[in-house]
Parts: structure tokens; C-alpha cells; sequence
């Protein structure tokens, strides 16, 4: 599956992401849609390193609005929220979203899990330590993969006990990981097939990609549709991505070959 990013904040890392008014957001959830995308992901709140906090009445104004006018154009549309707070996941659920997408996963809210466990949704899973303001010096490990196996494991079975199981894993590529760490996870991401649960591989245009190539965020698309692949032979099962149509490509060549 590819999962769309629409970002309706003024500072995501990826310019080209944001949307900045009404028309512009339907236009892109339209292109988006037509491209192939299985969902959106609408986010309120940038996640980049070292990210403006904004509070929870603004992150909440920005994507009810853009969930509502999504919906009204395009009622088949499936919206995930991109929220680690779990009042902002509600409402927005409430305005039309299916899926529950946490950076932090449930730990820069305490009331997440039984949040997504009363609303009966789709839960991403992702690994992450600190927040998006202190992540970056948050990087050190004791043994990178085991670490991140052992906080989806005991995540899970929090998520579990309160009759969730509906959960999609995302191993947070960049998030309180370095470049090295994340290609890493990357390279080793069918560790996490044991845990019997879809993995997200969220990698589009991200500093691994750019900073390796020594480029920018403008010039990654090729790196990401070449990461993108190398996350599905991997067992990738979703593709978190800003650009639609190459990752439709890659997943349709992916299947090709493998199946």
C-alpha cells in the first residue's frame, strides 16, 4: 500500500509537501488519489528535527479543517492522522479519519492507548525517543535492533490488553536515529517480521537519502524510490511517501518480480 503525505503545516523539512490553503490541499489530495494512493496522511503538527511546538487548539484547527473538506470532495478517501496527541486523534476521527498515525507512539500522551482502544481504529506503531525538539540527541543505543524490537513488544502488548490489534509498525527512520543507525534498522527491517504485525517504511526524501547523496530534500526523489524498493524486498508493507506516482511504480514491480 502507499500512503500519502499531506502536510498542512508551514514548516515540514519538504517544501513541496505542504499545502498552504483550501484549493491547494483539495488539488493535491485529488492528484494524490488519482496517482494510486491507498490512503492520506494528514499531519498538523511538523515532526522535523528541532520543529516549532504548536499547541493542540492549532494543531487541531489545521487538520479537522483539511479532514472535513477532504471528505466533503472525496468521501472515499481513507485519511490516517498524523498525531501523537490523543484529543487531536479523536477529533479527527470524529471529522472522518480511519487510521491513528503516532510518531511517539503513545508515549507523549498518555491517554493514546485507551484513546485508539474506545475509538476501535487502525493503529501506527512507531518507534521514537524524546520529541521532535530533542530527538536529534536522543540516538544512543544499547543494541540498536533489540531496543527497537523490545519497545514494539511491550507496546503491543499494552495495546493488546485494552483490545487493540489492529497495529501497523513503523521503525521511525531518522527519528532519534542517525543516518548510519537508520540504514541499519533498514537493512535489518525483517527482524521485525517475527512480531507478526504490517511494516510502515516511511523513508521519502528524509536526510538519510539527501545527505548521503549530498543533495537536498528537492533532489531525493530517485533515492527514495531506490530505498522505497529495497523497504518492500525488506517486508515493507505500507510505503509512507510525498510523492505517489513513483511508489505505485515501485510497488507494482515489486509484486512483478516476488509474486
Amino acid at each position: 500500500m502507499v500512503m500519502g503525505i499531506l502536510n498542512v503545516t508551514p514548516d515540514s523539512f519538504f517544501a513541496g509537501s505542504r499545502v498552504e490553503n483550501h484549493n491547494s490541499l483539495l488539488k493535491r489530495a485529488e492528484s494524490m488519489l488519482q496517482d494510486g494512493a491507498t490512503m492520506l496522511d494528514i499531519g498538523g503538527y511538523s515532526s522535523r528535527p528541532g520543529a516549532e511546538h504548536i499547541s493542540e487548539k492549532e494543531e487541531l484547527e489545521r487538520v479537522t479543517v483539511a479532514i472535513e473538506a477532504i471528505m466533503a470532495e472525496y468521501p472515499e478517501a481513507i485519511i490516517s492522522i498524523d498525531s501523537f496527541r490523543a484529543k487531536v486523534a479523536e477529533a479527527a476521527v470524529n471529522c472522518g479519519a480511519a487510521i491513528i498515525n503516532d510518531i511517539s507512539g503513545g508515549s507523549l500522551d498518555e491517554h493514546m492507548f485507551e484513546t485508539v482502544a474506545r475509538l476501535k481504529v487502525p493503529y501506527i506503531l512507531m518507534h521514537m525517543k524524546g520529541n521532535p525538539q530533542n530527538m536529534i540527541k536522543q540516538s544512543q543505543y544499547e543494541h540498536l535492533l533489540n531496543d527497537l524490537y523490545s519497545y514494539f513488544s511491550s507496546k503491543v502488548a499494552r495495546l493488546n490488553a485494552l483490545g487493540v490489534s489492529d497495529i501497523v509498525l513503523d521503525p521511525g527512520f531518522g527519528f532519534a536515529k542517525t543516518k548510519e543507525q537508520s540504514y541499519e534498522v533498514l537493512r535489518n527491517l525483517g527482524y521485525f517480521k517475527s512480531l507478526k504485525l504490517p511494516l510502515l517504511a516511511g523513508l521519502s526524501r528524509k536526510s538519510m537519502i539527501y545527505k548521503e547523496l549530498g543533495t537536498s530534500p528537492e533532489e531525493a526523489l530517485n533515492g527514495t524510490t531506490t530505498l522505497n524498493t529495497i523497504a518492500l524486498m525488506n517486508g515493507a508493507s505500507i510505503l509512507r511517501v510525498h510523492d505517489i506516482k513513483p511508489a505505485v511504480e515501485a510497488v507494482k514491480l515489486f509484486k512483478a518480480t516476488y509474486t
